[in-house]
């Protein structure tokens, strides 16, 4: 074999079946258009997906690792589905590509209620701990017959602050998460508020498709920056 080719094949260009990072970003773009080789090196940090690596430590992707992909970005741009939900989609016990699972609501679409006790038990939080997150803003309710009842979602949000309390960061403190989304929110809002009120329906709907898009985008832009600030923080200590 010679020196080329077997260069070729460590970079897994000559592997029958395999596909570099990049080949993946670029046959996957016309479905998802964000893609990038940035998200998809997150989405390995995260364990979502383990594509093998070659000696020369190039990324080479199965057909199966290619599917697993289209599934999670597909999950995260259709059902907005946090990462860890859609980790045990995939591989929490029972799992299956076709098991049934709560599906995370879109912008416009109804989300079914749950009371306090069931919210508790799916964040494995307590009582107390949701009843400080309320008082500061970070998880909300409403009050049906005396009683508070909760958008499912606010279950997930509650978890993702119980993770955090774990960590000495208490209700008031995550605030700052509050405030920072909120602001966010408020810049797309300006961006597509005309058409969100809009008697055309056609135009409507354009300010809709317009508003998931922004979330996704600002979403990976948020992170992107968050990660870039911890980093300087790392270097800075070092």
């Amino acid at each position: 074999m010679s020196t080329v080719t077997t260069r070729r094949r460590d970079r897994g260009g000559a592997d029958p079946g395999f596909r570099t990072i990049g080949a993946v970003c670029e046959e996957l773009r016309d479905a998802f258009p964000d893609i990038s080789v940035s998200k998809i090196r997150y989405l390995e940090d995260q364990g979502l997906i383990v594509p093998r690596r070659t000696r020369g430590g190039y990324r080479l992707f199965s057909a199966d690792d290619i599917e697993r992909l289209t599934t999670i970005l597909r999950l995260q741009r259709d059902e907005f589905l946090p990462l860890r939900v859609i980790r045990e989609a995939l591989d929490g016990p029972g799992a299956s590509p076709d098991r049934p699972r709560r599906r995370s609501v879109g912008l416009t679409e109804h989300e079914d209620e749950i009371d306090v006790a069931e919210l508790c038990e799916r964040a494995s939080v307590s009582p107390d701990f949701v009843k400080q997150l309320e008082e500061y803003g970070v998880v909300l309710s409403r009050t049906e017959a005396g009683e508070r009842v909760y958008a499912e979602s606010e279950a997930d949000i509650a978890a993702a602050c119980g993770r955090l309390s774990r960590f000495g960061i208490d209700a008031r403190h995550l605030r700052t998460f509050l405030t920072a989304t909120s602001r966010q929110a408020a810049l797309v809002e300006q961006l597509v508020a005309p058409g969100l009120k809009s008697r055309n329906s056609e135009r409507r709907k354009g300010a809709l498709d317009d508003l998931e898009s922004l979330a996704r985008v600002a979403q990976e832009l948020s992170h992107l920056l968050f990660l870039r600030d911890l980093r300087g923080a790392v270097e800075k200590s070092s």
